[in-house]
């Protein structure tokens, strides 16, 4: 079963973002145990002015942004899907990403563009888990969490 549904609008298919999202959300699905869940993901690979309009149309903020993430499920409903080998398998949630952003935000953080994808993709992955970072304590606990997968992929800081 595929772990993860590619999708690209305005942007030119690249097969090394697909094989770096794949071999992010394998490492997040391994480390989350849902490698025995019927569930996969959704990534929208886009540009800024697209996920502007997302931005807007969903979360009424007329402005780009970098990821956008569209839980299904809420945190605790996860726990307690089950796999059934005759069941269609379920979205996660949908993730866009502005492509444009990712390189922006590499250049500006002074790391590869690898690892800023790798970050965007495990960032909006815990969002669909049903992470945040409003508050500080829930801030902590995620990014605790994205650094382990970057770390465990020796995707690290430059």
């Amino acid at each position: 079963m595929e772990l993860v549904e590619i999708e690209y609008i305005g942007e030119e298919k690249k097969i090394e973002y697909e094989y770096q999202i794949q071999k992010v959300i394998k490492q997040c699905f391994m480390t989350e145990n849902l490698m025995d869940k019927n569930l996969y993901i959704n990534i929208i690979l886009t540009t800024p002015e697209e996920i502007r309009k997302y931005n807007k149309q969903y979360r009424n903020i007329d402005k780009e942004t970098d990821v956008l993430s569209f839980p299904i499920f809420e945190k605790e409903e996860i726990e307690k899907i089950q796999k059934n080998g005759n069941e269609v398998p379920e979205v996660l949630g949908d993730l866009i990403i502005s492509m444009k952003q990712v390189a922006r935000q590499a250049e500006e953080y002074g790391h590869s563009f690898e690892r800023e994808l790798a970050y965007m993709v495990v960032h909006g992955f815990y969002h669909l888990m049903g992470y945040d970072h409003i508050e500080e304590e829930d801030k902590k606990e995620m990014r605790l969490k994205e650094e382990n997968i970057l770390t465990i992929l020796k995707i690290n800081r430059e």
